[in-house]
């Protein structure tokens, strides 16, 4: 038995002996598992050759912003039927096949049915009744913003493309399926590192060098809380289309938002929300080309005027300007707000007050619209 142990020995030293040779002096090994995100990492891997060691164990650490999606509000998106209308004139009838009561004037319009028990009726709100010839059904967006489980301290985006497209394999480069990475819109993603090309666009690695350009996301970043602001407000980013919301200093939610085309760009300021309705009708411009009239927008919070943050339905292209100046909310991230808002702490006068911060982060106006890839 000893004689055994002492032949184990021996070939144990030799085997330790011979990878002491075989491995080179001031070799590293795999850098140790991240337990906190912090992509300054890698700043530095830009150029699309082989990540380092430390930035890639913190991509496979945290392949995804630490994130949660909020909960869609099905309440709204399944009582109320949504229909467009239009652009021409649309007559309006006081029963099915009846005499015409009135019309809904040329433009953009949408009605809410109240009634489809009638074959080829609608009944709208209001009572009157039109042609399901004259309408098309529209189906709301079913997209939620997020809540954070551990703060802002690094931005993060949401992917707008619609263009179903693979990242790039180093910034400026053409979209390649050897990444393996196909941007899926709505999607959430890390931003590891920033580069920047030839023409000033910013180019984003949202994994193992997978790039995207700017263009094709909306990038969500903290803002610094104006002096006069206490409680409950939101940060509304005009160059990105997005909004935070805050509790203080204190990040709590963010998602992607529509705001103004030109000439009806949304204002930037400090605004106080004077006005909260659970719904309301919203029309404008009658009797020009692009008038509009919409039956039911949900959720409406009032800051500047006539100019709200409320639900829409009516489109599915947040991340990219098309409103009259309003700040356009998926119907979900609206009643977030609207009811987060509310649960705010009441102030001296048991007043609820919540304010909106609207600023840009890059140039915003009339004539600079971010780029839609779809």
């Amino acid at each position: 038995m000893n004689a055994r142990w002492m032949k184990f020995s021996t070939l144990l030293t030799l085997l330790g002996a011979a990878l002491m040779f075989m491995i080179p002096v001031g070799a590293q090994g795999p850098a140790s598992v991240p337990t906190e995100y912090d992509p300054s990492v890698c700043e530095n891997d830009i150029t699309g050759d082989p990540l380092s060691a430390e930035c890639a164990a913190m991509i496979e650490a945290f392949p995804e912003p630490l994130v949660e999606t909020i909960e869609q509000d099905r309440t709204t998106l399944g009582s109320y039927s949504f229909w467009r209308v239009g652009p021409a004139a649309t007559p309006t009838y006081s029963t099915p096949g009846g005499a015409v009561s009135g019309e809904i004037p040329a433009g953009f319009n949408f009605v809410t049915a109240i009634d489809l028990s009638v074959d080829g009726w609608l009944q709208i709100s209001g009572g009157q009744w039109i042609s399901q010839e004259t309408a098309a059904y529209r189906e709301a967006s079913y997209f939620t913003g997020v809540t954070f489980t551990n703060g802002l301290e690094h931005p993060f985006a949401f992917v707008l493309d619609l263009s179903m497209i693979y990242a790039s394999e180093y910034p400026g480069g053409p979209a390649s399926t050897a990444t393996g990475r196909f941007l899926r819109r709505y999607e959430t993603v890390n931003i590891f590192s920033v580069a920047v090309d030839d023409e000033g666009w910013e180019w984003y690695m949202i994994g193992p060098n997978q790039w995207v350009k700017q263009t094709f996301v909306a990038k969500v970043k903290p803002k610094e809380r104006p002096e006069e602001v206490i409680g409950r407000w939101t940060a509304v980013d005009l160059y990105e289309q997005t909004l935070v919301a805050y509790e203080d200093d204190t990040p709590v939610f963010a998602t992607i938002v529509a705001t103004g085309i030109p000439p009806y760009d949304t204002n930037e300021g400090l605004f106080s929300v004077w006005a909260r309705l659970p719904a309301d009708a919203m029309a404008g411009a009658t009797g020009a080309p692009e008038a509009y009239a919409l039956q039911t927008v949900p959720w409406v919070m009032y800051f500047d005027g006539g100019i709200s943050l409320h639900g829409t339905y009516w489109h599915d292209l947040f991340g990219y300007r098309q409103s009259h100046g309003c700040v356009n909310l998926t119907v979900s991230d609206a009643r977030w707000i609207y009811e987060w808002f509310l649960g705010a702490e009441p102030n001296e006068d048991d007043e609820i007050v919540n304010q909106v911060l609207v600023y840009s982060s890059g140039e915003y106006g009339t004539g600079v619209i971010r780029e839609n890839n779809g």
